[in-house]
């Protein structure tokens, strides 16, 4: 899987973003700043319709068990966060920008 950059800086994001903060066409709020690493190909997409625009296959959920995986991107910092510390925050522990709330409706998408 591939996953973070391969010079060690900020990991590539796929799909159509809009800005640097990793916001896309289909979510482009102040609070749309992460982006997910899916488990299916170890690629970060901005959010699961550009998961299903861009790449060629289906995505995949990251299993149960997963919590230790580093699979989200805070656009903002940079910061990259493991399953479990994502699941437990509403903002980025590195710069505290804030998490949009309303992301919990598609974690069935990202996360069993």
């Amino acid at each position: 899987m591939s996953g973070g950059a391969p010079d060690g800086g900020r990991p590539r994001v796929l799909g159509p973003t809009v800005d640097e903060q990793t916001r896309c066409i289909h979510y482009r709020s102040e609070l749309d700043v992460i982006a997910i690493r899916f488990a299916c190909c170890g690629e970060y997409y901005p959010c699961h319709l550009c998961h299903a625009e861009a790449a060629d296959h289906p995505a995949r959920p990251w299993p149960t068990g997963s919590d230790d995986e580093r699979a989200v991107l805070c656009g903002v910092c940079g910061s990259e966060l493991t399953v479990g510390e994502y699941l437990a925050v509403a903002s980025c522990p590195a710069c505290r920008a804030p998490f949009n709330p309303g992301c919990t409706l598609h974690r069935p998408f990202y996360f069993d």
